[in-house]
């Protein structure tokens, strides 16, 4: 993990909070390790038996998180795992901090 977050612009802090503004990709989310530790990585088959949902769904809502840079995967055999990408959810954070917390403004895209 990188030692400080990046700052996103408007635009990007827009499109990951977009993302993560759904209650199926936030459920996602919640089951999902930081790291792709073995032990702990989910597919998309295990994801959609936990939150009893169908496969293409599961698969619909990982691409958009995948898209936001929130969601990493490794293909490992015949399965596709995904884990959280820490340095985005702590860039993410950060960001959403200073926007409803600080008086620091976040850069405009230009």
């Amino acid at each position: 993990m990188s030692t400080l977050p990046t700052i996103k612009t408007q635009e990007e802090l827009a499109r990951q909070l977009w993302a993560v503004g759904d209650i199926v990709r936030l459920q996602i989310l919640d089951l999902l390790p930081m790291s792709p530790d073995c032990k702990h990585v989910s597919n998309v088959s295990q994801l959609a038996e936990k939150l009893n949902l169908s496969q293409p769904t599961v698969s619909h809502h990982l691409r958009v998180l995948r898209q936001a840079g929130i969601v990493e995967y490794r293909k490992m055999c015949r399965d596709v795992y995904y884990w959280k990408n820490a340095d985005e959810a702590h860039a993410l954070a950060e960001s959403l901090r200073r926007v409803l917390i600080e008086d620091g403004e976040l850069p405009s895209e230009k």
